[in-house]
């Protein structure tokens, strides 16, 4: 079964965004080229099943195999040294990005206390989004039973757009709950 989400960029938002921004090649058109899943562990050096745990959950909620990622340089108030693992990381494109997508937009957001939308104004100035969730429970994949922490994500869109406008324009056509 292919994504929901491609095909409903492919017969709807690509036109409608085509029109819009009136594009003269179909390569202009702005696409999602990739979505990246990352949260930190703080405290994964003191408790390496911390990250365990983390890549476990991500590894559920994405359907793709988390890898850690490891600290850039040492920094001392944090007890932290070059190279230790800090954290995870799932960089997904193609079908398992659009699956991804449409389960946050259809299920997940929804799920968050007292949701009014996510900010419309989380773009970098290049076309890319970013979202940071309080915890992973929204995600129906993920058992309240099996968490030892509560602990949350960002969320990075990653557009071919040029501007922030074509962005949101993309995302808001894709299904992405902007608060009004």
């Amino acid at each position: 079964m292919a994504a929901r989400m491609k095909e409903m960029y492919k017969a709807e938002v690509a036109p409608a965004l085509m029109k819009q921004f009136s594009y003269k090649s179909v390569m202009q058109i702005p696409k999602l080229d990739k979505i990246v899943v990352n949260v930190g562990v703080g405290d994964a050096k003191d408790n390496s099943k911390a990250l365990d745990a983390v890549l476990r959950d991500l590894g559920i909620i994405t359907g793709q195999k988390a890898v850690p990622t490891y600290a850039k340089k040492s920094v001392a108030n944090f007890k932290i040294r070059q190279g230790m693992k800090i954290g995870a990381k799932v960089t997904l494109r193609g079908d398992r990005m659009y699956e991804f997508m449409d389960r946050l937009f259809s299920f997940a957001l929804p799920k968050v206390r007292d949701f009014k939308g996510i900010n419309p104004n989380a773009f970098d100035g290049r076309g890319n989004y970013a979202l940071g969730l309080k915890e992973q429970l929204i995600f129906p994949e993920i058992e309240y039973d099996k968490v030892e922490k509560i602990r949350g994500m960002d969320i990075c869109f990653v557009t071919t757009a040029n501007t922030d406008e074509e962005a949101r324009e993309l995302l808001k056509l894709l299904g992405a709950p902007f608060a009004k």
